[in-house]
C-alpha cells in the first residue's frame, strides 16, 4: 500500500525502523537531523551502514525526509537565503548517504519581496542545490502550503512556475490534503477531488506528484490555517482519503497527525479501513 508515518529519529536514525516495524508500514518519512536547529549533520560510516542494513533486512519499501522547516529559500535576507540553500544541499547529501528516494520541502516565504521574486529566489537557490548535488538521484519535492502568512506554494500555479524554472527531473511534488483543502481547493467529495487532481494534473502533471502527506484539517476550507487533524475527525471527512487509498497505491503516503495516545495506529486503521 505505501501507507506510512513520520517516524522518530529518537537515539539514532535506525531507531525509526523499530516504529515501523511496530506499526506494520512499508513507507514513512523522517528528518535526518535536528530540524529546529540550523546545525549540519554528518553521517557517519558506522550509523550509514547501520541504517542501510536495517533497512534492507526490514519490510520497508521506500524512505523519504522532509527538510527543516527552518529553510526559507524565498528569503530577502541574504544570510538567511545562503543558509538555507547550504541547508538544503547538505539534507540532500544526507539522503543520499541513507538511501532515500527524496526530501520533501517547503518553497518558503517571501514576505516583502512579494510572491514573483520569492519564486526568482526559489529557483536560483534550487538550480544551485541540483548543480552541487549533481551526482545524486535524490529527488527535491515541492511541498503544497497552506498559504499562511506570506508562504510560496498554496496555488500549483506557484509550483509549476518553479518546476518550469528547473526543467530537472529531480524536482517533483508532495500533495498535503490539509494544506490544499485550506487553501481553497474543496478535495472534500469525490467529485471536488477529482476536480483538483484534474487540475493538479494540468498544471504541473500527476506524473510529478510523488508522495502525499494525509492529513485531515483543523480549520475550514480557504482558511489557511496550517493545523492537522486525526483522519476523519476534522473538516475534510473520509472521503478524500478514500479516494487517495484507492487511486494512488503506487505512491508513498505519510499521516502527519499528532502521535499522542497511539493515534497513529488508530489513523492506520482508519485508512486501511477505506481500502475497496
Amino acid at each position: 500500500m505505501l501507507l506510512g508515518v513520520h517516524c522518530s529519529i529518537k537515539g539514532g536514525l535506525h531507531n525509526a525502523f523499530y516504529e515501523a516495524e511496530s506499526l506494520g508500514i512499508d513507507t514513512f518519512q523522517v528528518f535526518t537531523k535536528n530540524q529546529r536547529q540550523w546545525k549540519e549533520k554528518i553521517i557517519d560510516t558506522e550509523e550509514k551502514s547501520t541504517f542501510l542494513n536495517t533497512y534492507k533486512t526490514s519490510r520497508v519499501k521506500m524512505i523519504f525526509s522532509h527538510a527543516s522547516y527552518l529553510i526559507n529559500l524565498a528569503s530577502n535576507d541574504d544570510t538567511l537565503w545562503e543558509r538555507s540553500t547550504k541547508a538544503l544541499i547538505g539534507e540532500v547529501q544526507r539522503c543520499r548517504d541513507l538511501g532515500l528516494d527524496f526530501t520533501i520541502l517547503h518553497p518558503g516565504s517571501a514576505k516583502e519581496l512579494g510572491e514573483q521574486k520569492g519564486i526568482k529566489k526559489i529557483i536560483t537557490a534550487l538550480k544551485t542545490t541540483l548543480h552541487a548535488t549533481e551526482n545524486s538521484t535524490v529527488k527535491i519535492l515541492l511541498e503544497n502550503t497552506a498559504g499562511q502568512g506570506s508562504s510560496i506554494g498554496y496555488r500549483f500555479e506557484h509550483l509549476k512556475q518553479i518546476m518550469d524554472g528547473l526543467a530537472s527531473s529531480r524536482i517533483g511534488m508532495c500533495f498535503d490534503t490539509c494544506h490544499a483543502f485550506v487553501a481553497g481547493y474543496d478535495i472534500r467529495t469525490k467529485g471536488g477531488f477529482e476536480g483538483t487532481m484534474e487540475e493538479l494534473d494540468n498544471t504541473i502533471g500527476l506524473k510529478n506528484l510523488r508522495t502525499i502527506h494525509l492529513n485531515d484539517s483543523k480549520g475550514e476550507l480557504g482558511s489557511n490555517l496550517d493545523r492537522h487533524e486525526h483522519i476523519g475527525k476534522g473538516k475534510l471527512g473520509l472521503e478524500p482519503f478514500r479516494q487517495i487509498i484507492n487511486r494512488f497505491t503506487h505512491i508513498p503516503k505519510v499521516i502527519e497527525t499528532p502521535k499522542k495516545d497511539n493515534m497513529d495506529a488508530v489513523n492506520l486503521e482508519v485508512l486501511r479501513g477505506l481500502i475497496q
